[in-house]
């Protein structure tokens, strides 16, 4: 079994430093291991694995912390932006994650730096920081292992990455469902204060850009829309680029995805459970994310269909940019250069089927059907 105290121990240990900061990440912490041990039937292996992963988490946040505390300017660095990818999951959002982070003024949470943050990168040996090395290495041992996940989710160790870490130091996210089955901190987590994980969020920002500039961030994940009133009080320029795609269409792509990663660390069939939690999970996601766009109004975001991106991503993207106030300019030939080099499919082929969640494509719709009336799609 998993234990917080010992978890906590472990990464004191590790670092040689014993200040998390502010005390909010403790309950989300507690809360997850509980869920961990009541809830997900971790085998030996899926406990070490997320055994590691938490005290990762608890390290990084130790460092991110020290250095802030020890550098008091890190807090007075200006966050621009962000621009902040929002759509239900498996509708484009990867990839154009990726357009925007070929485009030289602005700035992404690489996979590198999002696993080890500490000590903050610097712009001369951002491209040749051993760090890079590592993450190839552990990048490469995760799809050896699961081999699947090449065609599933793509990711390089310099490209961009959700920034579910950010979130994770705080131990409030939905992203650890992903990993098991932990339906009691669910229930918490969807509903829970989080400001002070937006709080945290920025300066884990504003620590990467310190020696790193540019300072126009891109954030991506999917599960900002369910706090999107919190994010925005951390970030009050963010603007929104939303993806769309039919919900039918993804449904079962994302279900798909979280099985077969829930299977690394437990061998429990909840398909049907799974179809049921993720389509009352991204329905109100969604449901929230129509109220906040109602609230603040439409100039702070721009739409991209999941078509647009499969046939013209450069001129999606410029499109999007023009509609909230930006040019692509001089990036435009790097934004193509990595269309160009991925292709739709490139990665291979997913295959997967709604049923096989319990879910059925006219259930789905219905209970989308407020946010397709407003955003029919392909």
């Amino acid at each position: 079994m998993l234990d917080a105290d010992h978890l906590v121990e472990s990464a004191i240990d590790r670092t040689g430093l014993a200040d998390f900061g502010a005390t909010g990440w403790r309950e989300g912490l507690d809360r997850l291991v509980d869920a961990f041990n009541r809830e997900a039937d971790l085998t030996e292996i899926g406990t070490h694995i997320l055994g590691s992963r938490l005290e990762m988490l608890l390290a990084n946040r130790l460092g991110v912390w020290s250095t802030v505390a020890a550098n008091p300017e890190i807090g007075e660095e200006e966050v621009e932006g962000p621009l902040v990818i929002i759509g239900l999951p498996r509708t484009g959002t990867t990839a154009l994650s990726n357009l925007l982070a070929a485009d030289p003024q602005v700035r992404s949470v690489r996979l590198w730096e999002s696993s080890d943050p500490v000590p903050p990168p610097e712009a001369a040996h951002q491209h040749d920081d051993p760090r890079i090395e590592a993450a190839t290495k552990g990048l490469e041992l995760m799809y050896e292992t699961f081999p699947r996940m090449r065609s599933l989710h793509f990711q390089s160790p310099t490209g961009p990455t959700e920034c579910q870490d950010l979130l994770g130091m705080e131990f409030r996210t939905a992203h650890f469902d992903g990993m098991a089955r932990v339906p009691s901190y669910m229930e918490w987590v969807v509903d829970c204060d989080m400001t002070g994980a937006y709080e945290s969020h920025r300066r884990v920002l504003q620590l990467l850009q310190w020696h790193c500039p540019p300072r126009l961030w891109h954030l991506k994940t999917p599960v900002h829309m369910l706090a999107l009133d919190a994010l925005r009080s951390s970030y009050p320029s963010a603007k929104f680029v939303w993806t769309h795609r039919d919900p039918a269409a993804v449904l079962g792509s994302v279900c798909s995805l979280i099985a077969y990663t829930r299977s690394w660390a437990s061998d429990r069939d909840d398909a049907e459970e799974l179809g049921r939690g993720q389509l009352l999970l991204w329905a109100e996601a969604v449901r929230r994310a129509l109220d906040f766009r109602h609230r603040i109004g439409e100039e702070h975001f721009a739409d991209i269909t999941h078509a647009e991106l499969q046939s013209d991503p450069v001129g999606a993207l410029n499109d999007a940019y023009g509609r909230l106030g930006l040019e692509l300019g001089e990036g435009r030939g790097q934004v193509a250069a990595w269309a160009c080099a991925h292709p739709p499919g490139a990665g291979g082929v997913h295959e997967f089927a709604l049923d096989d969640f319990g879910l059925d494509a006219g259930v789905v719709r219905e209970r989308f059907a407020a946010y397709l009336d407003r955003f029919p799609t392909d």
